[in-house]
């Protein structure tokens, strides 16, 4: 039972990546997904979360307008799709489900609130 995130690579400012998240021995169709991130030297991120009820997204300010988060046809995958990728974009991305709250306004933040974690996959974006 684990997530596997991958899609990560080097890429030039202005440029896109989507980065996927299988599940293996579950589904994620009743929890809520979401997406992290962490630069070296700073706090983990919250970036974007995706309700299971009624799909509600959540985007964090830094991330608007050029992230979004989708789940898969199959319901063991999610995905992030990032476009218009800024240097400020590079860290280690990492994507996480379970029963957490997901609102317009807010998405959770803590680790008691996700029972998976992905192991992370790293994204550089050269200027």
């Amino acid at each position: 039972v684990q997530l596997q995130a991958s899609g990560g690579g080097l890429v030039q400012a202005g440029g896109s990546l989507r980065l996927s998240c299988a599940a293996s021995g579950f589904t994620m169709e009743s929890w809520a997904i979401a997406w992290f991130r962490q630069a070296p030297g700073k706090e983990r991120e919250g970036l974007s979360c995706m309700s299971s009820n009624d799909g509600t997204t959540y985007y964090a300010d830094s991330v608007k307008g050029r992230f979004t988060i989708s789940r898969g046809d199959a319901k063991n995958t999610m995905y992030l799709q990032m476009n218009d990728l800024k240097s400020e974009d590079t860290a280690i991305y990492y994507c996480a489900t379970g029963p957490a709250r997901c609102f317009y306004y807010y998405m959770a933040k803590d680790d008691y609130e996700y029972d998976y974690w992905g192991q992370g996959t790293q994204v550089t974006v050269s200027s």
